[in-house]
């Protein structure tokens, strides 16, 4: 190639694309750009790098230079290589200074989430619940108490019906409810004294169901096998087998219904080793309160109770009313946790 043939060659290679600008400054302002973009390359490659690599635990939320906040949708937990267990995993942890949980799960105080029943579900499971503070004092210590009285297996809220309720009432509430047998009371609440048991097989087969009452059908309290409030679960359930009953009451000493025990729930039960209990082996349970001074009268009723936690709810999380409030329960019941 001749060398005129070379130089215009060369010339053309040097001819930028249209669009291209080539930029031969060597200005402040060219090198800033030419820094700027080669910061730009390597922040993309440590970007892919992170994405690759990622980070523990522990370089993201105890690196001192770290000031980021974080939500769920900011973080991708990636598995990594493990040589245990899931058996081995303990998620111990600190409800307050004197109530541990085996599973570190609580339920919010609100009207919509926790009442008895979500406390008991919740202590069951290892967690524990909160009742709200939107109830009267004695609704709130109601719910507290049935969370404390709670023992797995019982039913310690059945359906009760009176005596005078008619066979049609009857078949109304068994398609509600989709069970059959149900206890009859004085009143037809829980905790009144029983009279009776209705079943399936005391009502089959029966005419003039709307002006028949149970009263006439049901099997009287003096027929009635029963066992003694105190009694095991597993004294009821061999009671259930082998007398080869449908349900079970459990009574006071004078007669006043307590608790149900039936034989379709003997399959249904289940252990619940991580049970948040307490010292008696009850149920463990919190319940809220506000700041206002009223509500001093409504931790002295929740502690006569036997709640074992105060939440202080309130919209402010820090305020003098707070401080006063939590000063006095500390001072008025030093055991209480708060």
């Amino acid at each position: 190639m001749s060398a005129a043939a070379a130089t215009q060659s060369l010339a053309q290679d040097e001819v930028p694309l249209k669009g291209q600008r080539k930029d031969r400054s060597r200005s402040r302002r060219g090198l800033a750009k030419a820094e700027c973009d080669a910061k730009v390359a390597h922040d993309a490659d440590a970007f892919d790098a992170d994405l690759l690599d990622g980070h523990s635990a522990e370089e993201i939320f105890k690196h001192p230079h770290n000031r980021s906040g974080y939500t769920y949708d900011d973080l991708i937990c990636l598995p990594g290589h493990i040589a245990f267990g899931v058996h081995d995993v303990c998620l111990d942890s600190r409800f307050s200074k004197g109530i541990t949980l085996k599973t570190p799960i609580v339920s919010s105080p609100m009207d919509t989430v926790t009442e008895h029943k979500m406390a008991i579900a919740m202590a069951l499971q290892g967690g524990i619940g909160v009742i709200h503070t939107n109830l009267t004092v004695d609704a709130q210590v109601d719910e507290v108490m049935q969370v404390k009285k709670f023992k797995n297996g019982f039913i310690t809220d059945p359906i009760c019906i009176r005596p005078t309720m008619t066979l049609s009432e009857l078949d109304e509430l068994r398609r509600k409810h989709g069970f059959t047998g149900f206890p009859v009371t004085d009143d037809g609440r829980m905790g009144s004294k029983l009279v009776g048991l209705v079943t399936k097989r005391d009502t089959d087969f029966l005419d003039n169901r709307a002006s028949t009452q149970v009263s006439a059908v049901m099997k009287k309290f003096a027929d009635l096998a029963v066992a003694d409030e105190g009694v095991e679960l597993a004294k009821a359930n061999q009671i259930l087998r082998e007398k080869k009953l449908g349900k079970l009451p459990i009574i006071t000493a004078g007669g006043r219904l307590v608790a149900l025990v039936a034989r379709t729930d003997l399959r249904k039960q289940a252990d619940f080793p991580l049970a948040t209990k307490d010292k008696n082996g009850s149920l463990m349970v919190a319940a809220a309160i506000g700041t206002r001074p009223a509500d001093r009268d409504r931790v002295r009723a929740l502690v006569a109770a036997g709640v074992d936690a105060i939440i202080v709810d309130s919209s402010q999380g820090d305020s003098t009313f707070q401080h006063d409030i939590i000063r006095w329960m500390k001072a008025e019941f030093p055991e209480l946790q708060v």
